[in-house]
C-alpha cells in the first residue's frame, strides 16, 4: 500500500449545525497527522476547514492553506504551518490538485462540491489517477449518492468513475481506503 503524503481536505467555512461534522473533522485532523501526512486545504481558521487545521497542528502534523490573493486577511489560520497564495479561485484549486495526492470532502455547500468534483472529472477523463473520497458524516452525502447512482443508471455517468469514488463514515476507514487507491 502507497503511503499518503499530502491529504487535500474540502470542507465547510462554517461548522454546520450537526456537531457530529465537527468531531469528523477533528478526528480527519488526528488521523491525517497520525499517517504522517501533510493538510492541503483552503487555509481558512474558521468552520470545518479551521477544526481540521487545528486538529492536525495540535496532532503535531503540518498543514499547507492555499489561498486566494486578496481574501480578507481574518480569514486566514494563522498557525498553519506554510501558506500558498494564488491569484483567483481557479488558480487555488489547481495549485490544491498539483500538492496533494488525494481528495476528501468533509460535509459543505458549493464551494466544497465544486472543489471536490474537479479531481473525479479530472479523474474520469484520465488527466489525473489521485483518487478521492466523501467523509459521510450522519449520511450527509447520502442524497448526493443517490442523485450520482442515478446519473449512472441514465448512461450520464460512467459506472467507473462512480467506482472510483470512496465513501466512508469513518476517518480512518476512508484514508485506508484511498491509501489502497494510490
Amino acid at each position: 500500500m502507497a503511503k499518503i503524503k499530502r491529504v487535500c481536505v474540502f470542507c465547510g467555512s462554517k461548522p454546520g449545525r450537526n456537531p457530529a461534522y465537527a468531531a469528523a473533522a477533528r478526528e480527519l485532523g488526528a488521523g491525517i497527522a497520525k499517517i504522517g501526512a501533510e493538510l492541503v486545504y483552503g487555509a481558512g481558521n474558521c468552520g470545518l476547514m479551521g477544526i481540521v487545521a487545528d486538529s492536525v497542528l495540535e496532532s503535531g502534523g503540518s498543514a499547507v492553506g492555499v489561498i486566494p490573493k486578496g481574501f480578507p486577511e481574518r480569514v486566514l489560520h494563522k498557525g498553519i504551518t506554510r501558506v500558498v497564495f494564488a491569484r483567483d479561485m481557479a488558480e487555488r484549486k489547481l495549485l490544491m490538485e498539483s500538492l496533494a495526492d488525494v481528495f476528501i470532502a468533509l460535509p459543505g455547500g458549493i464551494g466544497t462540491l465544486d472543489e471536490i468534483f474537479q479531481p473525479v472529472a479530472l479523474w474520469q477523463l484520465g488527466f489525473m489517477k489521485k483518487p478521492s473520497g466523501f467523509l459521510n458524516v450522519a449520511n450527509y452525502y447520502d442524497t448526493l449518492f443517490e442523485f450520482l447512482r442515478r446519473a449512472k443508471d441514465e448512461g450520464f455517468l460512467p459506472a467507473e468513475t462512480l467506482d472510483s469514488v470512496a465513501v466512508s463514515d469513518s476517518p480512518s476507514g476512508l484514508l485506508d481506503t484511498l491509501a489502497r487507491k494510490l
